[in-house]
């Protein structure tokens, strides 16, 4: 199954804030925030910052890196062929970057592939319910992709 999956971070190269995949079929999305850095980049403070938590509660896990790392593991253990789509490069960087938990650990996974598009004509900051929320522009980058 394919799984579309967005970002959030601390400016350019900095650390992951939030991650968030939305399957293609379903409703069992995934989404996780982690804790912030001690210094917050000013355009992230200003508009990523204030809508971090804007995803329903049963979605809303506030996890550690390895934690996050685990609940990925737990999240894809079920699919034997999970697809990672996205339209951004770092996007791709972060969330493979979170599949290793620490030196020579990695979490267990059946094996995935990463699917980076074209998204052309896609702009998450306008076809986004909450722009800069990392489940709600996974969410429309999927609806992007499907229609």
């Amino acid at each position: 199954m394919r799984y579309f999956l967005d970002t959030e971070f601390n400016g350019f190269g900095g650390e992951l804030i939030s991650l968030a995949l939305v399957p293609e079929y379903g409703d069992q999305e995934f989404y996780t925030s982690l804790p912030l850095p001690d210094k917050i980049h000013s355009w992230v403070e200003r508009n990523v910052i204030p809508y971090l938590r804007f995803v329903p509660p049963g979605v809303d896990h506030q996890l550690s890196r390895v934690e996050a790392a685990q609940y990925i593991e737990t999240y894809l253990a079920n699919d034997p062929d999970p697809v990672i789509v996205a339209d951004w490069p770092d996007d791709l960087g972060y969330f493979c970057h979170l599949l290793v938990m620490s030196p020579a650990n990695m979490i267990t996974i059946n094996g995935l592939r990463l699917e980076l598009i074209n998204a052309a004509g896609f702009s998450a900051s306008v076809n986004s319910k909450t722009p800069h929320n990392a489940l709600h522009d996974a969410r429309a980058l999927k609806d992007f992709c499907m229609s």
